[in-house]
């Protein structure tokens, strides 16, 4: 996958009902999913651009959010790994776990594409009514059209 108009997530990078009692565990899951997709060429690669990135700052947000991202020679195309969890995993935040993971990746020479990427989710995320509407999703296709729609439009 290589195509740069390629949707940022589809269905085949979403979990829905993740399991994961640590970050990093939350974090693999999804970058598997980016690099069974094509997305991620070097999965233990891309894992220590992202461990190197979560080191810098804690990347939990209020409101339940975890957003592990990095920039990475490892990336082929920008892309958002997106799960959701009942229990939540523990990213950082002050107030709790997070409930809702986004895990961007952006190639290495991609400009600023993923702070493009991030500012975009980070204004979606201030509204409480488009979280609930992630947590509400019941497949990965709803969770994916969601994103498609309201941050890569």
């Amino acid at each position: 996958m290589t195509d740069a108009t390629a949707a940022l997530t589809t269905e085949d990078i979403v979990i829905v009902g993740l399991v994961a009692e640590t970050k990093e565990d939350a974090t693999r899951q999804l970058a598997v999913k980016l690099a069974n997709d094509g997305r991620v060429t070097d999965l233990d690669g891309f894992l220590a651009d992202v461990r190197a990135r979560e080191e810098q700052m804690a990347t939990g947000l209020p409101g339940g959010i975890g957003i592990p991202h990095a920039r990475s020679a490892h990336v082929t195309v920008p892309s958002v790994a997106v799960a959701t969890s009942v229990d939540g995993v523990n990213f950082g935040a002050a107030d709790g776990p997070a409930h809702l993971i986004f895990l961007i990746a952006a190639p290495d020479g991609a400009d600023d594409k993923h702070l493009h990427i991030l500012a975009a989710l980070a204004r979606k995320l201030v509204h409480e009514d488009f979280r609930q509407s992630l947590r509400d999703a019941n497949t990965g296709a709803e969770i994916a059209a969601i994103i498609t729609r309201e941050v890569q439009s």
